[in-house]
């Protein structure tokens, strides 16, 4: 991910949270128009989630990370978090992709504010598919992240 200044101040941090405030994060996020994931599969039809993966170094959870809960279901694998108190999913660690951060682009503050370009994703055939994504986002991973630009002006919680 191309993390280049997205906002007047040039800073291309972006933050979100759950509904009620008690989960909230900052993600950084690449030049628009943004290309996020729009998956079919039962869990994200159910939750209306857009997805945008990012290595860890671009995602910073600021507050709330010791009260939300997790689901886990089939695999056990991916780590669905969300707020027990709204119920809002603003991001969670996905099983295509274990050792990265799923944010919901929805949750984001800015979500109207931002161009996003919609790649769908046949969810509902996953063991048929992953495969395909996975390479898609490690083709776009030649681009460089937040952590290795220099940008020191990650927010933190």
């Amino acid at each position: 991910m191309s993390c280049e200044p997205r906002t007047t101040d040039g800073d291309p941090w972006a933050e979100g949270g759950c509904h009620c405030g008690a989960i909230r994060f900052a993600v950084c996020l690449p030049a628009e128009p943004i290309e996020v994931i729009d998956c079919n599969c039962s869990i994200c039809t159910r939750k209306g989630i857009l997805h945008l993966i990012v290595e860890p170094s671009d995602f910073r959870a600021l507050s709330g990370d010791d009260i939300k809960a997790c689901y886990r279901f089939g695999s056990k694998t991916a780590e669905h978090w969300f707020c027990p108190t709204c119920g809002i999913h603003p991001y969670y660690r996905p099983r295509s992709h274990p050792s990265k951060i799923d944010v919901n682009v929805r949750a984001l503050d800015a979500f109207h504010d931002t161009k996003w370009r919609l790649k769908a994703f046949d969810g509902q055939n996953w063991q048929d598919n992953i495969d395909g994504l996975r390479c898609d986002l490690l083709a776009a991973k030649a681009v460089v992240p937040c952590s290795e630009s220099g940008d020191g002006n990650a927010p933190t919680g």
